[in-house]
């Protein structure tokens, strides 16, 4: 399955998902410099937020969307279901760094914070997204089926 065709009903602004990732990249670096746990926390909530599809509440995607309008950009949209897989990993990811350094494990915290810094950088600057790169050799192996609506 070729990552052009369209995979969801449902779309998603590609610029958002960009500036949000920045935001993502920036906190989370903020917590590795700082060792600060409330970085990190701001990340799994307003990954959360988005999982459980209340954006009202993220304030990553409210900035992003201010920051946009503001720009007056161009939305560039794109199918839903590979970005929410994604997002999914991102909340797994954050939610692996909270506890393990809720655990005293700053090392470990520290190596999966390095990997959802990676992850979110090739999104902001080369709108390169390892999860949905994931997502469709998932399909292609028959582990994902072809589901048009991913929640």
């Amino acid at each position: 399955m070729s990552p052009s065709c369209p995979i969801s009903q449902r779309r998603v602004d590609t610029n958002v998902v960009r500036v949000v990732s920045f935001q993502v990249f920036l906190f989370t670096l903020l917590f590795a410099v700082t060792r600060n746990d409330i970085f990190i926390l701001v990340v799994l909530y307003d990954f959360a937020a988005r999982v459980f599809r209340q954006e009202r509440y993220s304030p990553f995607a409210r900035i992003a969307k201010f920051v946009l309008k503001r720009w007056g950009a161009t939305p560039r949209y794109s199918d839903e279901s590979p970005k929410r897989f994604a997002l999914y990993l991102g909340f797994m990811t954050a939610v692996a760094i909270v506890l393990f350094a809720l655990l005293g494990l700053v090392k470990t915290a520290l190596f999966v914070a390095f990997i959802l810094m990676i992850c979110a950088i090739l999104e902001v600057l080369f709108d390169f997204c390892i999860g949905c790169k994931l997502y469709y050799v998932l399909q292609l192996t028959k582990v994902i089926k072809h589901d048009r609506n991913f929640n």
